[in-house]
């Protein structure tokens, strides 16, 4: 699907997806629509063609899966998404203007980019708030100001045992949930009796509600010492307002809360009957059983395995599916913690971790096909997809913080390119005829002077002076001495052979006695 008829059914869809869900008394917004929208057509059992436009019953059919999944409030893959959505869109840091621009200044404001905005604006509110401070500490105004350092010595404790809280109840769960569906692959009896709850969407919502605690966790531990250092900053800063009056101060605040209970979902008693025969390990518990075991990288010819002691900076590795076991994911749907110091595989510029030797050792002898099988996983559980930081495999489903139209959540990103297209300026050869006229009168000129020509001689004289002048240019090569040699001379010598003949002459016998001596030199000696 391409294209303004893409964007036209897509607005249809949203807008009746919401008014049915209205019509039922769930009040949806537009962006979990959309994004559920996308789930279905995801889901392979689904049986969507993104890549066609759909029929009047696929529209109706699409549109129907969507009501009914968003009026599921018994499943916890729609809380889960129902949580993304509201924390990517909530829990952001929001500067308020507490000033009037002039009307000559809003002009040139308007014109300004997007970045230059928040900058002007964020300038703008540190201004402001560093003026109500200031004459707050000078006792000359700055009524209403709440003392935001010691709310903030009181709140940030009390949520962060909140937090805590919520972080271990989380804990107790995700290790409950990992341990039945770990049963239900080990005994068929077991399957059978738990295949009708819906555990790996409860697992997949109790971990994705664990990565946004660890989130608020993490900043309201930042914010403490943050909230330390602005303190003494604070009141440094205003000893020096009180003798120069030059400098600004700007206090940044966020606020973002929200927690989900589980008990909707599996309540207490029936998770404790679920749980009776069944070992539960803690996260902790399975990473200390592997810490012995290690992947031996001479098993492996074409992987790259690091290490803590091989690798700068082991610890900063940005690791795929937020840590969790790379195959466990696609071949289970368990989202079992990744023991690091198992070996971290690096395949295609990514890091991957698992939780046993033999899983790492599986996946690696083919990682393309099991992490295939993820995102498979992924699109049956859309959900995935934000839990295990997928958006680069699926681009066209964006975070929803950098999509806000509903829209351009189900759009494939659209393919640009500088091309360039030259032609020539007359394809085919030029077919005027340059003699043609049209002007009687000018056909008749040229009649004429064509007469006269003809009845006229041309006569031409030469005189001794001008006879056989003319022009004449010359132009020679400057001699120069080339000598080639193309004879090679040699020569040989060889001794020449010199033979003495003795007694032919004769003597006083009467037999002759001859006597042949080889006079001829060696050769070495010539």
């Amino acid at each position: 699907m391409s294209g303004e008829l893409t964007e036209g059914i897509i607005k249809i869809i949203i807008r009746e997806v919401g008014q049915e869900c209205a019509a039922k008394g769930q009040a949806v917004s537009e962006t979990l629509v959309a994004f559920m929208v996308k789930a279905v057509v995801l889901d392979p059992r689904n049986e969507f063609n993104v890549d066609q436009i759909l029929t009047k019953k696929d529209v109706q059919n699409l549109t129907q899966l969507c009501v009914t999944r968003l009026l599921d409030t018994t499943n916890p893959s729609l809380s889960t998404i129902k949580m993304q959505v509201y924390f990517d869109m909530n829990y952001a840091n929001r500067a308020a203007l507490q000033s009037i621009f002039p009307q000559t200044a809003l002009v040139a404001f308007i014109s300004l980019s997007k970045k230059d905005k928040e900058q002007q604006l964020k300038n703008l509110s540190m201004l402001v708030t560093g003026i109500r401070l200031f004459n707050k500490e000078c006792g000359k105004g700055g009524k209403g100001i709440d003392d935001l350092p010691a709310i903030l010595n009181e709140a940030i404790p009390s949520a962060t045992r909140t937090v805590e809280d919520s972080l271990n109840t989380c804990h107790v769960l995700a290790h409950c949930y990992t341990a039945l569906l770990e049963s239900m692959h080990e005994d068929q009896q077991r399957h059978r009796q738990l295949s009708s709850f819906k555990l790996k969407e409860a697992l997949f919502n109790v971990r994705q509600y664990e990565a946004f605690l660890c989130i608020l966790m993490s900043d309201a531990i930042t914010g403490a010492q943050e909230v330390e250092k602005m303190n003494v900053q604070f009141t440094t800063t205003m000893e020096q307002l009180k003798n120069t009056v030059q400098n600004k101060v700007s206090v940044d605040t966020k606020e973002v809360f929200f927690l989900e209970t589980q008990s909707q979902l599996f309540p207490e008693e029936v998770l404790t009957s679920l749980l009776e025969g069944v070992t539960v390990k803690t996260d902790e518990e399975r990473i200390r059983e592997t810490m012995g075991t290690r992947v031996n990288v001479s098993d492996f010819e074409n992987q790259e395995w690091l290490f803590p002691e091989t690798t700068a900076d082991f610890d900063q590795l940005l690791i795929q599916y937020r840590g969790f076991c790379a195959h466990a994911i696609g071949v289970k749907g368990l989202t079992l913690p990744g023991n690091p110091a198992i070996g971290i595989l690096k395949h295609k510029d990514r890091c991957y971790v698992f939780s046993s030797k033999e899983s790492a050792y599986i996946f690696a002898q083919d990682p393309d096909k099991f992490i295939q099988l993820n995102i498979e996983k992924a699109k049956e559980h859309a959900e995935l997809i934000h839990l295990l930081e997928l958006h680069h495999q699926f681009e066209y489903l964006a975070p929803y913080t950098q999509a806000r139209s509903a829209d351009k959540h189900l759009m494939k990103p659209t393919t640009k390119c500088d091309s360039s297209t030259q032609t020539d300026t007359h394809i085919l050869p030029p077919s005027v005829v340059r003699s043609y006229e049209w002007n009687e009168w000018e056909l008749r000129r040229k009649a004429i002077k064509l007469a006269n020509l003809r009845r006229k001689l041309t006569h031409a004289m030469q005189t001794d002076l001008s006879h056989l002048r003319r022009e004449n240019s010359t132009q020679v090569y400057l001699p120069k001495d080339v000598s080639t040699q193309t004879k090679h001379d040699n020569s040989s010598n060889v001794p020449r052979p010199q033979v003495f003949l003795a007694g032919l002459r004769g003597g006083s016998s009467a037999a002759t006695h001859m006597v042949k001596v080889d006079l001829t030199r060696p050769i070495d000696e010539t």
